[in-house]
């Protein structure tokens, strides 16, 4: 009996991931601004991860909790330089003084 509601809740959870997957997707191509699309990338990565629990859940293995961090790194480091990109034209600051 409890096996059965597990195995319908991982399949459920794992379906309507895809299905915001799908939606996130959709904003990432269609998105008006760039700051949408950052949005959506930062979303997309996060169900990503949800994904990548889930399957270390089916699985049985702490392997893929590495994959999630990795996922986690990238994701905050593209949307940091992302988002000073947009902000400001640059990634990295051409000169090394500082305006106080």
């Amino acid at each position: 009996m409890i096996n059965t509601l597990i195995n319908f809740f991982i399949t459920s959870s794992l379906i309507i991931f895809g299905i915001a997957l799908l939606l996130t997707l959709f904003r990432i191509i269609k998105g008006p601004t760039t700051a949408d699309r950052v949005v959506a990338f930062d979303t997309a990565s996060a169900i990503l991860m949800s994904v990548v629990g889930v399957l270390s859940i089916i699985f049985g293995t702490f392997s893929f909790l590495d994959s999630i961090l990795l996922i986690a790194i990238i994701s905050f480091v593209s949307s940091v330089s992302i988002s000073r990109f947009i902000e400001g034209g640059h990634v990295f600051n051409a000169n090394n003084k500082r305006n106080y």
